[in-house]
């Protein structure tokens, strides 16, 4: 048998992961027809089908799947092992595209970007914010950030070392008025400042105590859908925010906000860079992710 080449290899794992030989020859910068003349000759030469075509899809075969779940694994290897032989003609650079929502992004300026401006001041990071879970490939990023169970399988994900925890907030003055809840139950006599997600609906709010998880739909005269706003709005005495907790530390430090039913605070969850796991890893977003990697295990705030 004829041992297939490495781009033979890397196309099959592109097809394979797209499920399209249109999306894959985009990536690739080579026509449809092309790939699946290569696909054919793949699968010849390994007396095995690889892809189920019809006139509308292409999926992998049993056989396709496994040598994919290989592939992935054995080809981000590889491009480790190339990166970091590049590493010795000098200096990193070049520019590593991320996606990310603004709560990560405000992550990576806090913890990620003055370690990469130090290791590797030739890298520039050109982040964009953006809430909706988007295909980062066709968008022309080099990587995203999202929570790790948003993800899509076929991606390499490098997971913050911190996770990302969430509180209840609301000013001195408003609980005065109004009065501290002692239940998420109680939320629905304040007044609440709702959070509206990316696709447009309003966030509910998620609690746990002792195994028991409780969503609450809240109230309240201000929608936001800005961490920081929600923080500000909440220290002017205008309701309880539900907030990522780096976002109001300050506010919390100086007074101007207080903790409103610790006890009930959902678990911390986990967020990761991600990229995909069947193209070249450029040296700028390994260098990236290498920073990423050395993030502290509490996000600092200063």
């Amino acid at each position: 048998m004829t041992r297939p080449s490495l781009n033979d290899l890397g196309a099959f794992v592109a097809v394979a992961t797209h499920r399209s030989f249109r999306r894959a020859a985009d990536e690739l910068g080579t026509a449809p027809s092309t790939l699946s003349h290569a696909m054919r000759g793949l699968e010849e030469r390994l007396g095995v089908r690889l892809l189920n075509r019809t006139t509308r899809s292409v999926a992998p075969t049993e056989a396709g799947l496994e040598l994919l779940g290989r592939l992935t694994v054995a080809l981000a290897s590889l491009d480790e092992a190339l990166d970091a032989a590049s590493a010795f003609r000098g200096n990193v650079a070049g520019r590593v595209r991320i996606n990310a929502p603004r709560v990560a992004a405000a992550a990576l300026v806090r913890s990620v970007l003055p370690r990469m401006v130090e290791r590797f001041p030739d890298v520039t990071v050109d982040i964009v914010v953006e809430g909706r879970l988007i295909d980062i490939v066709s968008g022309g990023f080099d990587a995203g950030v999202r929570l790790i169970e948003s993800i899509p399988k076929d991606m390499i994900a490098v997971p913050f070392p911190a996770p990302i925890g969430f509180v209840c907030v609301a000013s001195p003055a408003y609980l005065g008025r109004a009065g501290e809840p002692t239940t998420p139950d109680d939320l629905q006599r304040h007044r609440c400042i709702g959070h509206r997600l990316p696709g447009g609906r309003l966030y509910r709010w998620e609690f746990e105590r002792a195994g028991q998880e409780l969503t609450v739909d809240t109230n309240g005269p201000l929608v936001l859908d800005d961490e920081e706003l929600m923080v500000d709005a909440a220290a002017r005495g205008l309701g309880i925010a539900y907030v990522v907790s780096w976002a109001a530390e300050a506010a919390l430090a100086d007074g101007r906000l207080r903790t409103v039913l610790p006890a009930w605070m959902h678990k911390p969850e986990r967020a990761a860079v991600y990229y995909p796991g069947h193209r070249a890893v450029p040296p700028a977003l390994r260098a990236f992710l290498d920073v990423v990697k050395t993030m502290p295990t509490a996000l600092e705030t200063h």
